[in-house]
């Protein structure tokens, strides 16, 4: 063979080497790619009901993620390939997704798969937000939150200023104020724009619900309170806010309160509060200080409804007649062992007419679940579906969902 064939059969040869490097290469990133992007997750139902609007949080490292990788371009998709809605957060403030919050439907005793993979930026799908919160200057300093089912509101230092000082239009208080809404959509923005531009009032139903449910100094809907001997000591308005997150699955806030006096106890107290989509109950987490036990009330009003105990499942409830409709509210705890005692407390004006569920405070931590089911909203129409509700609600939280990543 001449020296020309030679080299150019060595050319050639090459050539081929390098086209079969490349194949292999591609399938091995592919694989690689493959491995490391896509995960299986299994979520179990352990419980006889199904399972639906309960939030599961996955992180970078229950998916084998390394810090640099961002959760942002991370989507599910349940057995059939449907994607579901998500929400992706950072929780450390480094600019990167680190977890994603997904809402899994699991029918009784079972287990659904789902698979979370990582896609095109350019196919991402827009989620509306659902769940929401924000400081309402317009309102004085209301800080308002909501999501598909219920809305709440809580007053400002400004308020409370206002009514120290005279001045009409304040609010002194530290009870959860109800906002009574029959749509799933936000309402918050609206109705505020509505009492802002005084084109009308959410104090009258216009299809949409409104806010009838009057707190005054009482608890409202979850307020907290401490007893000594036969008294109940509260706190005044919050003092500071800082928004978490909003979306379409979850809103989360915390609020400051200033030291308050429990007969000569000073009481320190702050809140983390989260609302998810489809939960008629917002979770309040309570950090204090000072105090080893606290009581968590419900409005009574003209105490003409329905008051109900539970210690086995760990809630009190309060179903009643509001104006042409009736409102179930309540509380409810994940420890009923926790509980201390139940108390209802009875005075001469309204404001102060309370039902309490007294419980331990552990770790200077108290957690606790609290909001309403209104009949008009339709979902749940009885006393008897309100109870229903919060028993399998209590079911849920003794017996989380199992997840598991494959």
């Amino acid at each position: 063979m001449s020296f020309l064939r030679k080299q150019e059969s060595i050319f050639y040869k090459m050539k081929e080497d390098m086209k079969l490097t490349k194949i292999l290469f591609l399938v091995i990133t592919i694989g690689i790619s493959s491995c490391t992007t896509t995960k299986t997750v299994t979520v179990t139902n352990n419980l006889d009901i199904e399972r639906s609007f309960e939030t599961i949080e996955i992180s970078k490292e229950n998916l084998g993620l390394k810090n640099s990788d961002d959760l942002s371009l991370y989507v599910i998709e349940d057995q059939n390939g449907s994607e579901s809605i998500v929400q992706r957060e950072d929780t450390n403030g480094d600019g990167s997704k680190d977890i994603i919050l997904f809402q899994p439907l699991v029918k009784p005793n079972s287990s659904t798969r789902y698979t979370v993979k990582k896609i095109p930026f350019a196919e991402l799908p827009a989620r509306e937000i659902i769940c929401y919160s924000r400081f309402v200057p317009e309102r004085t300093d209301d800080y308002a939150w909501e999501n598909d089912k219920v809305a709440f509101r809580v007053y400002g230092p400004t308020a409370q200023k206002m009514v120290e000082n005279s001045i009409e239009g304040g609010t002194l208080s530290s009870g959860v104020d109800c906002w009574l809404k029959r749509v799933e959509y936000p309402i918050i923005n609206k109705w505020y724009k509505k009492h802002s531009e005084k084109t009308g009032t959410y104090h009258k139903d216009t299809g949409e619900g409104l806010d009838n449910y009057h707190v005054g100094t009482s608890r409202g809907c979850g307020g907290i309170a401490a007893k000594v001997d036969s008294s109940y000591y509260i706190s005044k308005n919050y003092t500071n806010y800082k928004i978490i997150t909003t979306g379409p699955i979850r809103t989360q806030f915390s609020l400051e309160y200033a030291d308050w006096d429990a007969a000569g106890n000073q009481v320190k107290e702050s809140r983390i509060i989260t609302l998810d989509k489809g939960n008629q109950l917002s979770k309040f987490e309570i950090s204090l200080a000072n105090i080893n036990q606290i009581s968590v009330g419900l409005t009574l009003h003209n105490n003409d409804g329905l008051i109900t105990k539970n210690k086995k499942n760990g809630w009190i409830s309060y179903w009643e007649h509001l104006d042409d409709s009736e409102l179930g509210t309540a509380v409810i705890i994940p420890s009923p062992n926790h509980i201390i005692r139940f108390d209802t407390y009875l005075s001469k004006t309204n404001e102060t007419k309370n039902q309490y569920l007294e419980i331990k405070v552990t770790n200077n931590k108290i957690v606790y679940y609290a909001g309403f089911g209104w009949k008009k909203a339709k979902n749940i129409q009885t006393n008897k579906q309100w109870e229903k509700y919060l028993n399998n609600f209590s079911l849920r939280l003794k017996s989380p969902l199992q997840v598991h990543i494959n």
